[in-house]
């Protein structure tokens, strides 16, 4: 029996594998993603605050805010040789520049005006534009991201 666990372990364990590193100069895979951490890192906290029904206005709009300060991040990190492991990114990044391009236009808008409902300081305005920024990310993620 010992045995039996023990090779069950051992054939669980040599599944796991390691997490790839972005070994390339300037590590644009592993730049990119810490940059869209740090935006989702802003960007959940607004939901959770709107979700949970303890909306406070004045920290909302320091998130959105943080969020406009930081949404340039990443994209100047898609180069055209930067589709390999550990992108998460699909090879439409590539293939499809201009609806790419579009979904990032769409990002930028909606964080706008996330930020313009955010210094309303009007709950129903607020959680309108959230949703609409939320749509915006989730319909990007659909297209160009893997899961």
């Amino acid at each position: 029996m010992k045995l039996v666990i023990l090779l069950a372990l051992a054939i669980a364990l040599s599944s796991c594998s390691k997490p790839v590193e972005d070994t390339r100069p300037g590590q644009p895979v592993k730049t990119r993603q810490t940059a869209f951490k740090e935006m989702l890192r802003v960007f959940e906290p607004m939901g959770t605050m709107l979700r949970d029904g303890k909306y406070n206005a004045a920290k909302f709009e320091a998130l959105a805010a943080e969020l406009i300060a930081r949404r340039n991040d990443p994209w100047g990190h898609f180069g055209a040789d930067t589709n390999y492991p550990p992108t998460k990114a699909r090879p439409e990044v590539w293939t499809r520049q201009g609806e790419f391009e579009k979904a990032r236009e769409a990002f930028f808008r909606s964080s706008d005006v996330l930020l313009i409902a955010a210094r309303t300081k009007e709950l129903k305005t607020v959680s309108d534009a959230y949703a609409r920024a939320y749509d915006a990310c989730h319909s990007c993620h659909q297209e160009f991201k893997q899961k």
